[in-house]
């Protein structure tokens, strides 16, 4: 272990070539490769007692999933099962279930509900601040299509209309960025700290996050510049040809560049815990990433893209009776929706949703960010024997001290 709010040394996977300071199964004292001579009626495991204090006896074998369960073969008593894992934080230090990644995002917020809220509140509200002021003030009169244009010229009109969207969007998407950059440096420490069951404060948790910025920063906006290359790579040769195929080879491309780039974000979508946790750099960590979801890579979107649906319903229950709010408080303001010219969106339409999307924002951050680091932690357990390292540096009898000249994580 390091004095990182990791918990192990980078690269030390193994998936990147095992490393003596990874813990692996234990291989008996008297192994010597040839066949056991032991009887084969021995004793149940079970009945072996557990170390009466930490470093002083062999470590538990570590916890999987299953254990805690009732005994076969009958009630308390008739079997000899494994002890449940460990639970010193928001998680069980073994491998996690779907239900538990989000239980132990929703946990965090429960536990730490001061340091999560005071950042997601203080991000969104800022950020829908900046959204706000440029849509009032900075958004560009949307492209009109014409009904009556040939088709050459409505290939060009769209691809126009298209192009003043992007230009439109940028802003908020750099307004996005910015906020996810700071909840993710923020709410990371402080997640990682709730898996230990350690308290953490938001001067502690800034300070630990703040050194890790820049780097963020570059794998924020790598990311994607990443995805917009592959997107106008895909669809720059449809629209050079200019014409009803070219059309089509646009909307194929589209689809291509669109399944090329979720398949690297979901790759990728471990890189920042990595990065912050393990104070890899930005390309280093990405390769990190990609090496904890080989193997997992379906299982990975599923849960990025449940937490996603989750996100996006908590949020229409929530924005849904402001935007009725604000329709009936600046109806006059939506009158463009009903002339065809656009919404004229008013002051007090604005503020209205915006308010709904700032306590939108302030519960679906942390979730996502959450979500994030317990699926990258859940990932070095299946993979690294994490579960161990962790169970050390949260103090749990029977599993050892910590090697010397290593700090405890988060420290």
């Amino acid at each position: 272990m390091n004095d990182t709010p990791g918990w192990a040394s980078p690269g030390s996977a193994p998936s990147d070539g095992q490393d003596s300071g990874v813990p692996g199964p234990a291989v008996p004292a008297d192994d010597t490769g040839s066949s056991s001579k032991w009887s084969a009626a021995q004793p149940p495991p079970g009945q072996w007692s557990p170390p009466s204090a930490p470093g002083t006896g062999p470590a538990i074998p570590r916890p999987t999933q299953g254990w805690g369960g009732p005994a076969r073969g009958g009630g308390p008593g008739h079997g000899w099962g494994p002890p449940p894992a460990a639970k010193p934080g928001v998680i069980p230090l073994r491998p996690l279930g779907v239900g538990e990644i989000l239980d132990g995002a929703v946990s965090t917020m429960r536990t730490h509900w001061r340091v999560v809220l005071s950042v997601a509140l203080a991000v969104a509200v800022v950020s829908q601040i900046s959204d706000i002021l440029f849509r009032r003030y900075l958004l560009p009169e949307p492209v009109e299509l014409d009904p009556n244009a040939t088709p050459s010229e409505l290939l060009s009109q769209t691809a126009d209309s298209l192009s003043s969207t992007l230009v439109s969007e940028l802003p908020s998407l750099a307004i996005l960025v910015i906020g996810t950059l700071f909840t993710t440096a923020v709410l990371t420490v402080v997640i990682s700290r709730s898996v230990l069951g350690r308290p953490v404060t938001l001067s502690e948790a800034w300070n630990e996050a703040r050194p890790r910025l820049p780097q963020l920063l570059g794998l924020t906006l790598l990311l994607p510049l990443m995805s917009a290359a592959i997107m106008t790579a895909a669809i720059l040769p449809g629209l050079l040809m200019g014409s009803v195929g070219g059309a089509a080879l646009t909307a194929l491309g589209g689809m291509a560049g669109l399944v090329v780039i979720v398949w690297l974000m979901v790759r990728f979508s471990l890189a920042s815990p990595a990065l912050m946790l393990e104070r890899q750099s930005v390309l280093s960590a990405m390769r990190r990433s990609a090496k904890l979801v080989t193997g997992a890579w379906w299982r990975t979107f599923g849960v990025l893209l449940l937490t996603l649906l989750i996100s996006f319903l908590i949020s229409l229950i929530i924005a849904i009776p402001f935007v009725i709010i604000a329709t009936a408080v600046d109806s006059e303001g939506l009158a463009g929706l009903y002339s065809g010219n656009g919404p004229d969106y008013g002051w007090p339409y604005l503020i209205v949703t915006g308010i709904g999307s700032v306590i939108a924002s302030t519960i679906t951050y942390p979730i996502s960010a959450g979500v994030t680091v317990l699926l990258y932690i859940d990932q070095r357990i299946r993979r690294e024997a994490l579960d161990l390292e962790l169970a050390r540096a949260a103090g749990v009898a029977g599993y050892g001290t910590q090697p010397p000249g290593h700090g405890s994580p988060g420290n």
